[in-house]
């Protein structure tokens, strides 16, 4: 299997001498994220997230089938990930590796097992018929903390879709194509996200958000922190490297809240937009041209 070239000797040191002098290549503080940026694809339910060099689309998906024996009452969530030779040289087709088996159990646990998407609403006919959605994960380009911006991507592809109209009568299932019906949104229940640490030091005493790949190089250890913009925390990731003190753990949990309601915010801000462009000519100009008919009083 090829192996991605290391950093140098020179180029380690370097970069660390300059962490202990508080000090990022890119000039960026310890606690600040890189540049992210959201586009919506022209269909519901793609998502293309940059976060500096790192860029990562989402695209989600829904199909009808069976549900599951032990759980007749629920539809189908999946999150499958892909990363290219295109990606990186380290990586091979149909050859998962540590990255990639990484980040599929870290969404898994971070978006399906903490309950965002109500599985229950995808259920139509109890053990006979249901939803079965699907988020593919590709990775574009990697610059580093690719867990935050795939995260990010699941989430904004996940709320931005639209799922075909469904109808029973007598019995009988009919689904809806978007010319007959307008397709509806997923039921969500809340909106986590990943903050990943990286510890820099023998003993792990500095600590800084958004690493880019020359910084994951030389970390000590990481921690991925999941939650959500009301505090509402999914899970914790320490895999390994060196330990953390609990004092410095809280104190980057209350630091990764405050960038999950700034995720939050920014991803309700791009959401609203992209239904305003996307309802152009729409119910919102015809209400707009109805006021604009009122005279004034």
């Amino acid at each position: 299997m090829p192996r991605e070239a290391e950093p140098s000797l020179n180029e380690r040191q370097f970069v660390l001498q300059a962490l202990q002098d508080s000090i990022r290549l890119d000039g960026r503080e310890l606690d600040q994220y890189r540049p992210l940026e959201l586009t919506f694809g022209d269909q519901y339910g793609v998502a293309d997230v940059t976060l500096g060099k790192t860029r990562v689309l989402a695209k989600a998906s829904a199909e009808l089938t069976v549900p599951y024996a032990d759980r007749p009452l629920d539809g189908i969530f999946n999150i499958a990930t892909e990363l290219s030779p295109m990606t990186s040289p380290a990586f091979e087709v149909n050859r998962p590796t540590e990255t990639e088996v990484l980040i599929s159990r870290l969404l898994e646990k971070t978006v399906r097992r903490s309950g965002a998407l109500d599985t229950e609403s995808l259920c139509l006919v109890a053990g006979q018929k249901c939803w079965s959605i699907r988020v593919d994960v590709h990775v574009l380009s990697h610059d580093g903390n690719l867990i935050d911006a795939a995260c990010f991507a699941v989430v904004a592809a996940l709320r931005h879709f639209r799922k075909p109209d469904t109808s029973m009568e007598g019995g009988v299932l009919t689904v809806y194509t978007p010319a007959e019906r307008e397709p509806v949104p997923l039921s969500w229940l809340h909106s986590p996200f990943c903050v990943t640490w990286s510890f820099f030091g023998e003993e792990g005493d500095i600590a800084l958000l958004d690493a880019t790949w020359m910084e994951e190089q030389v970390r000590s250890g990481s921690c991925t922190i999941s939650l959500n913009k009301h505090g509402e925390i999914c899970q914790i990731a320490k895999l390994g490297g060196v330990p953390v003190e609990a004092v410095s753990l809280l104190q980057c949990t209350n630091v990764a809240l405050i960038k999950a309601k700034d995720m939050s915010s920014k991803l309700d801000k791009w959401l609203a937009e992209d239904a305003k462009r996307r309802d152009k000519g729409g119910l919102l100009a015809e209400l707009s041209a109805e006021n604009d008919r009122v005279p004034d009083i």
